[in-house]
């Protein structure tokens, strides 16, 4: 796990192995370039074909398959209806729901594509991504909506998002529905999809310190795990 390369001595520390055995194994990976020594201090650092490797295996990892296996578990963990987005062109679009027995009236289905800033998905979305396409339905969207409800500006809600790590409505898209929503990330820091509880207020409070928003959190941050991200701590 070490961020820098590394001496002999230390890799030998850290694998518990006497040096001379570990320089055996460092210079039959050198010879395949999944080890590259420095020219100029000696240490050991990941090589090329190492780092090939790891790129595909993280290229074959299927973001929506990850998140769906863990979206029932959700579901059960939190007893509330739980739903997988990612990004389309025209704004973050449903892709799968694992309903709860609790009933909660929903117009939005897999396929529907949801609002930046009357939704909880949509706010994690444009929370975490910049790019022209956000910030194009962001302009569209205010143009139409006026004043943000309780949270002064855009911006603020965005930054309140950001640092909270979580997207929060209350009746805002369904009347009578609160969500809860949450980034995951890949491994370049990137948000690839978000997932969200839905439920009646009687059972899903509008909080980011309740026990269902912890569950959501943790769903979020194993499925980013998965994908090879890694937070910054």
């Amino acid at each position: 796990d070490a961020l820098q390369p590394l001496p002999l001595q230390e890799l030998a520390r850290r694998c518990g192995m006497p040096g001379a055995k570990v320089h055996r194994y460092l210079v039959s990976l050198t010879r395949t370039k999944l080890v590259a020594q420095d020219s100029v201090d000696g240490r050991y650092s990941i090589g090329p074909a190492a780092v090939t490797l790891g790129l595909a295996g993280l290229h074959s990892l299927d973001a929506v398959r990850i998140a769906s296996a863990c979206l029932g578990g959700l579901r059960d963990d939190s007893g509330e209806t739980a739903v997988l987005a990612t990004w389309s062109g025209t704004g973050p679009v449903i892709i799968r729901i694992e309903e709860s027995s609790r009933p909660v009236f929903m117009n939005v289905r897999v396929g529907s594509t949801l609002p930046l800033l009357r939704s909880a998905v949509g706010l994690v979305v444009a929370a975490y991504r910049g790019d022209e396409e956000v910030r194009r339905l962001l302009a569209k969207e205010r143009r139409t909506l006026g004043r943000i409800r309780g949270e002064g500006t855009v911006e603020q809600l965005l930054a309140r998002t950001r640092r909270l790590g979580i997207g929060v409505v209350d009746g805002d898209l369904v009347t009578g529905v609160t969500a809860l929503a949450a980034p995951i990330f890949d491994h370049g820091a990137r948000i690839v999809a978000s997932i969200a509880l839905l439920g009646g207020p009687k059972h899903l409070e509008p909080r980011v310190d309740s026990p269902a928003a912890h569950a959501l959190k943790k769903a979020a941050a194993t499925i980013s795990e998965r994908l090879g991200y890694r937070a910054v701590r």
